[in-house]
């Protein structure tokens, strides 16, 4: 395969991948949106490692005929983790590699960081000692797969450093073979865990704002803070990702986000705190956009239900409003189509400039975005479907100011709104 790379000095077993400048280019840009060198650097070791393996791990499990590997909580949440953790995450099945990159070249152990070991829902089933070599000439840097252990053996077998909170086993101990790990993929090779304390919001918000600071470089080794604390809140999705946009200097200071609203209640005729039905404000000031967005959407697919809500947002724009419209469509018993449009509100005749709308998934991942122009009178996102029984999120942002609305559906029968 042209992925592979030979070396003289590779031994029979070891696999050796070739890096593309290409992909260097493109994980040095991204790493570009870290708080400081080290986690720049992180992310862009990470970034190789990553996708120079998935790239060589599709082809080959294509050939076993074995499912298809995908990036663990998808491409949107790595950011967030390489951030202030060193490793990536693959999925195959039901199991999860974990990358662990160094720049080592005489590795002489597999430092695994405890987050990879101790969280349910980060914890591998193996785990891949990765060496990158970026000394070489521009078309000849590489990786090398060192070897692997697995979650049971690294938890019986190795040893902790409570210092580094890591998991360390010797490279003499890691199985060279990847064709190894393959034949036990069908195979439990992970230790139980337990699950991680709860932690408050108000507990959360106090490490966000200790370890938010960008001056701490590495705030998983805070010796004030436990690791069963820090634990939790990285396991936390929005949580996490606050932490990523307080260190790189993003955070939104006046920020709203809303209890969910289920969505299914609408077709009982039932909204949540702050939201109207379209056909209940169709003899009001907002009857013109209620009407305008009911024409539009019923010339492409009909709308079940509508629901509008109208946002102040704030005195900083002079207590100027807009008005979020959702409309939904019950397509069948698994899924409802949707449609999102912001308008203009209290009289106006345009949006703000620059006003945002966004859908977001349930982790907190842009999955679409628009920005208003000077004399737009809506935006609308592009129309999606949205599973019964998930989850995602509407946000409207401008300046300093965002509010998000959380969305759920919930199973209803089909025949709910006859």
């Amino acid at each position: 395969m042209s992925y592979f790379y030979e070396l003289k000095t590779a031994s029979g077993n070891q696999l050796w991948l070739k890096i593309s400048s290409a992909e260097k280019n493109i994980a040095w840009e991204q790493a570009q949106s870290h708080s400081h060198k080290l986690a720049r650097y992180n992310a862009y070791l990470n970034h190789l490692s990553l996708h120079t393996f998935l790239n060589w791990l599709k082809d080959w499990l294509a050939e076993e005929s074995l499912p298809q590997p995908s990036i663990c909580n998808g491409e949107d949440s790595l950011p967030s983790i390489w951030e202030v953790v060193n490793g990536a995450a693959i999925g195959v099945g039901e199991r999860r590699i974990v990358l662990i990159p160094s720049e080592t070249m005489d590795l002489e152990e597999l430092c695994v960081p405890q987050e990879w070991v101790d969280i349910p829902s980060f914890a591998a089933d193996y785990y891949l000692a990765v060496q990158v070599n970026l000394e070489a000439d521009e078309d000849e840097c590489f990786l090398g797969v060192c070897g692997f252990t697995t979650h049971r053996q690294l938890k019986n077998f190795g040893s902790y450093n409570s210092t580094e909170r890591t998991y360390v086993m010797p490279a003499e101990n890691l199985t060279a073979n990847l064709s190894v790990m393959l034949v036990t993929l069908g195979l439990s090779v992970k230790e139980e865990i337990p699950e991680l304390p709860s932690l408050s919001e108000a507990e959360a918000q106090k490490l966000l704002q200790l370890l938010g600071d960008a001056s701490v470089y590495f705030p998983r080794l805070r010796v004030d803070v436990s690791f069963e604390k820090w634990a939790a809140l990285l396991d936390n999705d929005e949580w996490r990702i606050q932490l990523y946009h307080r260190r790189i200097g993003r955070l939104v200071v006046a920020t709203t986000t809303t209890s969910a609203n289920n969505l299914s209640n609408w077709f009982q005729n039932m909204f949540h705190a702050g939201w109207q039905s379209l056909n209940a404000v169709l003899n009001t000031e907002s009857a013109n956009l209620a009407f305008a967005f009911r024409q539009r959407e019923f010339a492409v697919r009909e709308v079940s239900v509508g629901g509008i809500k109208v946002i102040d947002l704030g005195m900083q724009l002079g207590n100027q409003s807009v008005a979020l419209l959702v409309g939904l469509t019950q397509e069948d018993e698994l899924k409802v189509g949707i449609r999102v449009q912001l308008h203009p509100a209290s009289g106006q005749t345009y949006l703000p400039p620059n006003i945002k709308l966004a859908l977001l998934s349930s982790s907190g991942a842009t999955l679409q975005e628009l920005k208003s122009r000077s004399q737009d009178n809506f935006i609308q996102l592009k129309r999606f479907t949205c599973p019964i029984g998930k989850n995602f999120r509407i946000q409207v942002a401008i300046n300093d100011f965002s509010i998000t609305e959380n969305f759920m559906i919930e199973p209803l029968a089909l025949d709910s709104h006859e």
